[in-house]
């Protein structure tokens, strides 16, 4: 294992702004708000911020504070940040991120779990953080390599908590770091104490009563994922049959990038008007610019072909097998898929703790940080019970 500084040289962020001022804008586009994708008005004022006014260094400064490692795993070169607590019984936590995401986005939540003492809460809920880059994005950088599934993934993952010296440990995430965590379970259940998701894509089976006196809200809730399934997840499908083609823009037109991620950033979170209602608009700008100046547009794309049998799109229910460790699910209102209680505890029966918010979407620990970090820090109170 290295130690690991981002360490972006200057002409790179020059290229990117010149890149952003020369670009070529569609014209005449019809005025129809984000149904039909990023308003033209909306984008050209963002990366114009993006090009003037955001601070890369002050986002590589904020990074670089955490200790960070690389090491190879499975022949790939793989990034994480290791952040141990200063108390002693501290519970490891190994958080992984999805599509597109970064480490970036757990900035907010690092200190809280990490420290709970100096941020007003009970040391006892303390975490050591492993938080990983997957292979192909970020600083994990573009891996030439096929065959880098979801299991694939958790096997590393696995192998690097071995490396760490973690002998029990609990896998978090959301996104494609939601079957990840499960994954991790799978493989590694002599280890893993438990698994905290903040996603959990649920369906009904072809059951007639599994739909029986479902109430009102969750309803609602299937309603809102079959709408991601119908409208939002073009994406998911490109990449998973063609993500070679959408990889030759994206990786060579910085706004063309940001639009790609901005989107997501619109229609998973919990945002009225703009991604910046549910997020902060500087820590989304560093999200783009990490897989701009990693070039890792093309390789993180990937994950969706490798994995494709596992997405919700295709997947029927009992989508991942049965772990062994207790779960927690924290369920936010406005993620691309809302979790159904009736349907998680069908296919998941070691479910031990369930929580479900108001407010929030998509991207928990840069939304709603202090409920992500309130559900972990319950969760982990429940596993030390045990």
């Amino acid at each position: 294992m290295k130690p690991f500084r981002i360490e972006i040289p200057q002409a790179d962020l020059d290229d990117l702004n010149r890149r952003i001022a020369a670009t070529r804008w569609p014209e005449k586009l019809p005025d129809t708000g984000w149904d039909r994708g990023v308003p033209t008005a909306y984008l050209k004022e963002l990366a114009e911020y993006w090009r003037t006014s955001y601070d890369w260094r002050a986002a590589e400064a904020e990074l670089n504070q955490y200790p960070q490692f690389t090491t190879e795993l499975d022949g790939a070169n793989v990034h994480f940040l290791h952040i141990r607590s200063p108390e002693p019984n501290a519970t490891p936590l190994l958080i992984t991120h999805g599509w597109p995401g970064a480490v970036a986005e757990f900035t907010k939540v690092i200190g809280p779990l990490t420290d709970p003492r100096a941020h007003g809460g009970d040391p006892a809920d303390a975490f050591d953080l492993v938080i990983p880059s997957i292979p192909g994005y970020g600083f994990s950088g573009p891996t030439e390599q096929t065959g880098w599934n979801l299991m694939r993934v958790a096997q590393a993952w696995a192998e690097l908590m071995r490396r760490l010296g973690y002998e029990r440990y609990v896998p978090q995430g959301g996104d494609f770091g939601a079957p990840i965590s499960i994954l991790v379970g799978l493989v590694d259940p002599e280890h893993v104490a438990g698994v905290h998701l903040n996603m959990l894509a649920t369906t009904p089976s072809e059951d007639p009563a599994d739909l029986e006196n479902l109430s009102e809200v969750d309803q609602a809730r299937m309603a809102h994922s079959q709408r991601f399934n119908d409208h939002l997840a073009g994406t998911m499908k490109l990449h998973s049959t063609r993500p070679h083609t959408v990889s030759y823009a994206l990786t060579d037109s910085p706004v063309g990038q940001l639009a790609y991620i901005v989107e997501k950033f619109k229609d998973w979170t919990d945002s009225d008007r703009f991604p910046e209602d549910a997020v902060d608009r500087d820590q989304l700008l560093t999200i783009a610019t990490i897989y701009w100046l990693t070039g890792t547009a093309g390789s993180s794309n990937q994950t969706y072909y490798e994995s494709a049998e596992q997405l919700p799109i295709n997947l029927p229910v009992g989508r991942y097998p049965t772990i062994q460790a207790p779960m927690g699910v924290a369920v936010f209102p406005h993620a691309a898929f809302v979790a159904i209680r009736r349907f998680a505890e069908r296919d998941f029966p070691t479910i031990v703790h369930w929580s479900e918010f108001d407010r929030g979407g998509h991207y928990a620990a840069m939304e709603e940080p202090d409920l992500l970090v309130d559900d972990i820090r319950t969760f982990g109170r429940l596993l030390k019970k045990d």
